[in-house]
């Protein structure tokens, strides 16, 4: 059997598999409702194994267990594969290894394009932004998972990582002194220092904004491709209830294209933003090879 076929035959079993799984999950998550774990059941995802098995007990306060539980299995994932790669020979890569490097390299070309020479500095915390937030969004896909970044308290904790880390590169790259002069919008004529009781509070604000925008934008778009992904696979299980089979249409397939574009996109949106906040946040020469790097 060639390799073409074998990658047929893998794209029919996978695409099989997410079909039949997803309809017991619809289903449980049917059940559930009604037996009155409506507190345990999310109206904007479908049925994960935590809340089909143990839903009675993440009721009230230790339903925001959940989250955590899955963004521990999306670092438990990244610090695997990075264990593997760092343990093989660099002499005998795979196309595994080759792969991992090919996407290190783009994702610090993306930081050294927006920030420039100092872009290796940034680059492990953005890198692994980027790969972290992808995964959790791309879980939401798998049967039984869930994707953490659906939720806010999720996005939140992650927007303020970045906040913190952006005003601590403020104050280290400029000091005291010129991270208060940056907030006051980096004045030097005597006009613009008479602005600086204006701008100042309003520069502020910006910086709190910036996290807030973060979180909200994130959680959105990954809650609402989970909500469309569920709506979609219960309205194919509902085409054939009439029948009363284990499974369903699979009309949410096409879909599931359409969410693993958007996923990556938010991602990369979310660390590209960041990477400009902190393009930003550093002195004057730097800034401007950043915004100059940033407008090619």
């Amino acid at each position: 059997m060639t390799s073409k076929p074998k990658s047929l035959v893998f794209l029919v079993a996978a695409l099989a598999l997410l079909t039949f799984a997803a309809f017991p999950a619809a289903a449980a998550g049917e059940a559930d409702h009604g037996e009155g774990h409506a507190e345990a059941h999310d109206p904007y995802h479908l049925p994960n194994f935590i809340s089909i098995f143990w839903g009675d007990r993440l009721t009230g306060d230790k339903a925001g267990f959940l989250d955590p539980l899955y963004s521990a299995l999306a670092s438990l994932i990244i610090m695997t594969v990075l264990l593997r790669v760092a343990s093989r020979p660099t002499n005998e890569p795979s196309r595994f290894h080759v792969a991992v490097e090919m996407l290190v390299d783009g994702l610090y070309g993306l930081v050294e394009g927006a920030i420039g020479p100092t872009a290796r500095r940034y680059t492990p915390y953005l890198g692994t932004l980027f790969i972290f937030i992808l995964i959790n969004n791309l879980m939401g896909m798998v049967p039984f998972l869930h994707a953490s970044t659906s939720s806010i308290n999720t996005t939140a904790a992650l927007a303020l990582c970045t906040f913190l880390y952006v005003q601590f590169i403020g104050l280290r790259e400029n000091g005291p002194l010129g991270y208060l002069h940056h907030l006051a919008g980096s004045p030097r004529s005597g006009l613009e220092w008479c602005f600086v009781p204006l701008m100042f509070p309003l520069h502020v604000l910006g910086e709190f904004i910036k996290p807030l925008s973060l979180s909200l934008r994130l959680f959105g778009n990954v809650m609402g491709e989970d909500k469309l992904l569920a709506v979609f696979v219960v309205l194919g299980a509902g085409m054939l209830a009439f029948a009363h089979l284990p499974f369903g249409l699979p009309i949410q397939v096409p879909i599931m294209f359409l969410v693993m574009l958007t996923s990556t996109i938010q991602a990369l949106v979310f660390t590209l933003l960041s990477t400009i906040y902190i393009a930003l946040m550093l002195p004057h020469g730097d800034h401007e090879h950043a915004a100059a790097g940033h407008g090619h």
